[in-house]
């Protein structure tokens, strides 16, 4: 393969990325009708990115990084103590009914385990650390997400969630393609034929983001399209916790004197949120809560532009924390 093209994909990949967005978003706009197709294909691209991924990393590796108290500690102590207060402190500025703020904690109170991991490590970040976090986060948010529900919005509120789609995701998008890359692995230790697959998924890393990307928009952009008025609402509070979860990754990092890799991970991991998961939830809501989806999608595609923008800023900003 001609070296050419993977180095042309990383020069570009920022200006594919957002292109992606917006081909996307234009299609879904112009088509609303073929919306239900467009999310249909995001769970497959989605797979088929972190599979990529995941053939980046040495596997033998993450046992040590599961090993890391330090980092996995910080993860925790970031996405299920700060992320609550910094959340209530938006909420509390921004008031937000019922329906609306129900969607605001679903995604900002439930960390991201899937494309995180891509977008940290085209930021130089430690992938691998966060890859062996993700049962961690996983399980955790499952437990913490009803009480945290409860103590924002009652009981009543908080028993109607389902959680199945946890379970579902976690399948998909994280034990379904990790368990082919180490198989690819395995068969390219070997024969070349899957040495071959592995440098070709490599190869694919950007065009599969950018894929991703346009298959998000496109799925979900109808949605918000005809709500507009409730979905601005809550943009300058995704916005907000974007900048806000980077100053707080960022000060945790120096305060535990992490590496550079470790920091880029625990403000990755501090500002993505888990919204395709969620998303699922908060179409199962009863009728009085439909507006809820809408609230969940605006803010994946916030935050999908707010990555593009920390995988370019966020090194910089490690960096310069380092010389100091």
């Amino acid at each position: 393969m001609n070296a050419s093209i993977p180095a042309w994909f990383e020069r570009h990949q920022i200006v594919l990325y957002l292109g992606g967005l917006v081909a996307g978003a234009a299609v879904g706009l112009a088509r609303p009708a073929s919306g239900p197709t467009w999310q249909a294909a995001i769970y497959p691209v989605l797979a088929a990115l972190l599979y990529a991924t995941f053939l980046q990393m040495p596997f033998t590796k993450l046992a040590a990084a599961f090993r890391d108290r330090t980092f996995l500690g910080a993860l925790l102590v970031v996405n299920f103590a700060v992320v609550p207060l910094v959340v209530a402190a938006l909420t509390w500025v921004v008031p937000l009914p019922r329906a609306v703020l129900l969607g605001v904690l679903l995604t900002l109170l439930t960390p991201c385990v899937d494309y995180v991991i891509v977008f940290c490590g085209l930021a130089g970040g430690d992938s691998q650390r966060l890859l062996a976090a993700v049962p961690l986060l996983m399980l955790a948010q499952m437990l913490a997400l009803p009480a945290l529900l409860w103590l924002f919005v009652g009981p009543e509120l908080a028993a109607i969630v389902e959680f199945g789609p946890f379970l579902q995701a976690f399948l998909m998008l994280i034990v379904v393609p990790l368990t082919l890359a180490w198989a690819t692995e395995a068969f390219a230790a070997r024969h070349r034929g899957g040495r071959a697959v592995a440098t070709t998924m490599t190869t694919a890393l950007v065009p599969l983001m950018t894929a991703t990307l346009f298959v998000v928009a496109a799925g979900q952009f109808p949605t918000i399209s005809h709500r507009t008025d409730q979905v601005l609402r809550v943009v300058p509070v995704y916005a907000a916790f974007l900048l806000i979860m980077a100053l707080v990754g960022l000060a945790t990092g120096r305060l535990l004197r992490l590496d550079s890799g470790r920091s880029r991970a625990l403000v990755f991991s501090g500002a993505t949120r888990n919204s395709l998961v969620v998303l699922p939830l908060a179409l199962a809501l009863p009728d009085a809560y439909a507006m809820t989806a809408a609230v969940v999608v605006a803010q994946t595609l916030v935050e999908l532009v707010g990555m593009v923008v920390y995988v370019r800023v966020v090194p910089r900003l490690t960096a310069a924390i380092e010389t100091r």
